[in-house]
């Protein structure tokens, strides 16, 4: 009924129409309050993964990826960093690969963005999509295919973290995932250039209309888009989530 309800508002608000103008399965440029935003949609019948290590070791990059796909027949559809994590490249926090959890949860306040509670999980199961709060997903597990952890949140319950600042001056590239309300469109995004988390944050609130969303990194953030000729690359990277396709 929630869903429902919050599906009916979003249709009354100015950003829905650029939302709703997304293509789904594709990248595009987003512009909002004169910041360009590189958005991917996912919808849940696609064949999303998470990547981190094969059997030579840490991907690191979209170029390893794509290689251990080519003998499949496959590559990357898009791709980005999925999280945070520690100096050795471990996922920080809950991770789920193949549904086999590799970390578990972390639910404890720490330093730095990761634990500014609340932070929390996105996961990919048989329903489609969520982004849920660490503790309550703590409590009330959920199946997942694929989970990575991360924080802070960005949009909980339509509501702005409640720590982000308007005038705050730490800005970066940053990249993070939001839900929409039915669950079955994951909507992944980029700043094409240095945002504050609150300006992030509006762009999921306001314009992609997810009652919930999750951020994933900055300053290290990174993007592989071909249809918009991103190919990012930077030093090695922990977890990666992206599209897997047909090659051809």
């Amino acid at each position: 009924m929630i869903r429902l309800i919050w599906a009916a508002v979003l249709t009354l608000l100015p950003g829905f129409a650029q939302a709703a103008s997304l293509v789904p399965g594709e990248c595009q440029t987003v512009q909002h309050e004169d910041r360009d935003y590189a958005v991917c949609t996912v919808t849940a019948d696609q064949d999303l993964r998470l990547f981190h290590s094969g059997p030579d070791g840490l991907y690191g990059g979209f170029a390893a990826i794509n290689q251990a796909l080519e003998p499949q027949g496959q590559k990357l559809g898009f791709a980005m960093n999925a999280g945070m994590y520690a100096p050795d490249r471990s996922p920080l926090g809950l991770y789920i690969e193949n549904g086999l959890e590799a970390q578990g949860i972390v639910t404890a306040e720490g330093p730095g963005n990761f634990g500014m509670r609340p932070n929390g999980v996105f996961c990919a199961g048989r329903d489609g999509f969520s982004v849920t709060e660490s503790r309550a997903f703590a409590a009330a597990p959920k199946a997942c295919r694929i989970a990575t952890q991360s924080g802070p949140m960005l949009v909980i319950d339509g509501a702005l973290h409640p720590r982000f600042l308007v005038d705050s001056d730490s800005v970066y590239i940053r990249n993070g995932v939001g839900v929409s309300a039915d669950g079955q469109t994951a909507f992944f995004a980029i700043s094409d250039s240095r945002v504050t988390f609150h300006q992030f944050a509006r762009l999921f609130r306001d314009v992609l209309m997810t009652p919930n969303a999750l951020y994933l990194d900055g300053s290290i953030s990174r993007l592989y888009a071909p249809e918009l000729g991103r190919h990012d690359r930077g030093l090695p990277l922990g977890p990666i989530i992206g599209t897997v396709i047909p090659r051809g």
